[in-house]
């Protein structure tokens, strides 16, 4: 068991010495998704294991992150800079490197249970290593794989006024549920080591992720382990994106749930829910433009047009930085609270924010306080808040201060006096966003640093079984959390939809795994079970594929990620199906409704085939609109042209790399064939920049004076891609 307090190291090899001598030198290492990695410490133990073939040294984790580099020789010369600039002061993870580069030693294996998505496609050592399982049963399975260490990256809280505590922070998905089966295994008879390695630039959260230093068995503690922590750039929203975003915001009902993911499918959402909160009348006007009520009248049984005047409530197993603007901007201000019977009170109506003498007499009716009030009945109203924190009970009254009251509530006397000195404002203790893990840019950790005390106290960032799933957790049972998730908009995004009702999110049909399912099954399934909830997939409705347009609206697929019962509400930039409890023909129907239309009459004619559409159904007018010019007049429509902005929440690169960045996305897609190679190399053998246009972009990429053959061609590539997208060179920044 860990000792009453760790081993305090300020060395990382040092801790290697430590964590070896618990356990030996078979050692199954867990580690947290995403950004909780303890890299120092990991980083020492690899090096170790690399050392010595002795070590044999299993890695689990999932979402290792890399700054990125880029593949080809364009690529490389864009990222280069780019990345020193935002990852040159954040360690890197040696194994995550090396798995990349298909060098690990024999000795050493790494399995994830979620990828980047697509960074592992051709790896064929990560696909075979891949562990499928949902997030919600990523602690059993990491206790069935043998885990015996696990290491975590923590924010200290002597300087948050908490000292021997530490704040999981961007990290309790997992560690809450994992360290308390690792200390059984211990019992046992295994040896475990639970490595905790200080970051003081993680923000210290509280609420349920702040736990006792006493639970880890080593801490690494030295000025060196505080660094910058990994930054994900913000991602360009294009107009397709925007759109999608923009019929999911009307679906969110006032007073209800919100669950997001990552990505700029999400960045869309939150954008045009803030339109929709902030410049109602612009919003409303993209709404009439697209006819959202008369093609899609779910939305006004389903959603809403107005502002949140109740507000939203998040419970995300990722707490995107979407969830900070939205309540930056007054959306996510809807409150829960951790008793299931006062939830749903407020749920009803029956109890409201501001404390009242009505709010005792409520409570007393339903039988969750007494009269006279008791020493438990005053602790748990001062708990959320009904009465101030100083009001004790002490011999059978309440004291406040040198007052003593009678704890009556029928005596008309004590209820005066209770109401002026005892009762509080209003009700304390809620919080506005659940969530299991965060990683973003760092102008959302900033955010979340300089947070007030008191706004970080309505941030509860918890265990993902809790958030995940709806079965009973040691942080509130199923009562409590139906109570808490009321309206329930669960949006999470897919690759390919099929007309039979099945997503396609995390893999191909070959096998290989693109990302993971991670929590998208999980809460799909929990749209289906709560009352009021719904389930929404969203996807553009086409993407590049070797230089050609496809549709991700297919007749069928040999992979599916979500299956075709658990079917409810798809959007992509053409508009909403809704698709719960539907027959087959509407289904088929109702998605080939928002595919673009140039796939609509294929997709039909294999409808129609397989017997599930009527031969004599005709595509009506209307649904031969979706087209990429019908998208582009409806961002236009709010009468700004700044309205669906690519960058709404800032950008981390500057003017020139924005210019840069779409002449190589064209060059890219020009490129993605081997008649397209052979046109746009010869094409670009006759550019030049004689008059130096682009003499700032050409210096950025490194090629202002090239030499050897293949700088010479690039420079030229890069000429071709910057007048094929005709965009004037623009030297201004645009970082935030």
């Amino acid at each position: 068991m860990a000792a009453d307090a760790p081993l305090r190291l300020s060395d990382t090899n040092a801790c290697v010495d430590a964590v070896i001598e618990r356990v030996g030198r078979d050692i199954t290492l867990g580690l947290p998704l995403g950004l909780g990695k303890p890299v120092r410490f990991v980083n020492a133990l690899y090096q170790r294991a690399k050392d010595d073939p002795s070590i044999n040294l299993h890695i689990v984790t999932a979402l290792s992150l890399l700054a990125p580099t880029g593949a080809s020789s364009l690529e490389k010369r864009f990222m280069g800079p780019f990345s020193e600039r935002l990852f040159g002061r954040i360690p890197e993870l040696a194994y995550a490197r090396d798995v990349t580069a298909n060098r690990l030693p024999d000795n050493v294996r790494v399995s994830e249970f979620f990828f980047k998505a697509g960074s592992f496609l051709n790896n064929t050592d990560q696909q075979r290593n891949y562990v499928c399982t949902n997030y919600t049963h990523a602690v059993r399975d990491l206790m069935a794989l043998g885990v015996n260490v696990v290491g975590q990256m923590v924010s200290p809280g002597a300087d948050c006024g908490q000292p021997g505590k530490v704040s999981l922070s961007s990290n309790p998905d997992l560690s809450l549920d994992l360290l308390p089966r690792l200390r059984e295994r211990e019992a046992e008879g295994t040896p475990v080591a639970v490595v905790a390695e200080f970051n003081r630039e993680l923000p210290f959260l509280g609420n349920h992720a702040v736990i006792g230093e006493e639970r880890f068995d080593v801490v690494l503690d030295h000025p060196a382990t505080d660094y910058p922590l990994f930054s994900a750039p913000q991602m360009a929203v294009s107009p397709e994106d925007h759109l999608i975003g923009f019929y999911a915001s009307a679906l969110l009902k006032d007073g209800g749930t919100l669950q997001v993911g990552i990505g700029s499918l999400g960045a869309a959402l939150v954008h045009s829910a803030i339109l929709r909160h902030k410049d109602n009348d612009r919003w409303k006007a993209v709404y009439q433009h697209l006819k959202v009520a008369e093609h899609f009248p779910l939305v006004e049984r389903e959603g809403g047009t107005e502002p949140f005047s109740e507000g939203l409530y998040g419970c995300s197993e990722m707490m995107v930085d979407g969830f900070y603007y939205l309540l930056d901007a007054g959306v996510l201000t809807r409150e829960v609270f951790d008793h299931a019977g006062l939830q749903e009170l407020i749920n009803r109506g029956d109890i409201a924010n501001q404390v009242s003498l009505d709010t005792l007499d409520v409570l007393r009716r339903e039988k969750l306080i007494d009269s006279p009030l008791r020493a438990r009945d005053v602790r748990w109203l001062a708990r959320f808040g009904v009465l101030r924190p100083e009001v004790e009970f002490k011999g059978g009254r309440l004291r406040v201060g040198e007052q003593s009251l009678d704890p009556d509530l029928d005596n008309e006397e004590s209820r005066e006096a209770i109401r002026t000195l005892a009762l509080g404002d209003r009700l304390s203790g809620g919080v506005v966003m659940h969530g299991g893990f965060y990683v973003g840019p760092e102008r959302f950790y900033q955010a979340l640093r300089d947070m007030p005390e008191q706004d970080r106290e309505r941030l509860c960032m918890t265990s993902v079984n809790y958030i995940n799933h709806l079965y009973d957790h040691e942080f509130g049972n199923q009562r409590l959390k139906a109570a808490q998730r009321v309206q329930g908009r669960f949006i999470n995004s897919a690759m390919m939809y099929t007309l039979n009702g099945a997503a396609v999110s995390d893999g191909l049909e070959d096998g290989r795994v693109v990302s993971g399912v991670g929590g998208q099954y999980n809460f799909v399934a929990m749209a289906h079970e709560l009352p009021g909830a719904r389930s929404i997939l969203t996807l553009r409705s086409t993407r590049q594929s070797r230089g050609e347009t496809v549709s991700n609206i297919v007749f069928s697929y040999g992979h599916c990620t979500i299956p075709r019962h658990l079917r409810d509400i798809v959007i992509t930039e053409y508009g909403i199906a809704d698709l719960r409890g539907q027959p087959d023909e509407q289904v088929y129907l109702r998605l080939i409704r928002i595919a673009d239309s140039r796939f609509q009459p294929e997709l039909l004619d294999q409808a129609k085939k397989a017997g599930k559409v009527s031969r004599g159904f005709r595509l009506p007018p209307h649904w031969r609109d979706n087209t990429p010019e019908a998208v582009r007049d409806a961002v236009s429509a709010g009468g700004q042209h700044d309205l669906f902005p690519a960058f709404p929440f800032g950008c981390d690169f500057t003017g020139e790399e924005l210019t840069l960045g779409k002449a190589l996305t064209f060059l890219k897609t020009a490129t993605a064939t081997r008649r397209g190679k052979l046109v746009t190399l010869w094409q670009a053998l006759r550019e030049s920049d004689e008059e130096g246009q682009y003499a700032a972009l050409l210096e950025r990429m490194g090629l202002a004076n090239p030499r050897g053959l293949k700088a010479k061609l690039d420079q030229r590539l890069v000429i071709h891609g910057l007048r094929k997208t005709d965009t004037p060179p623009d030297t201004g920044s645009q970082e935030t």
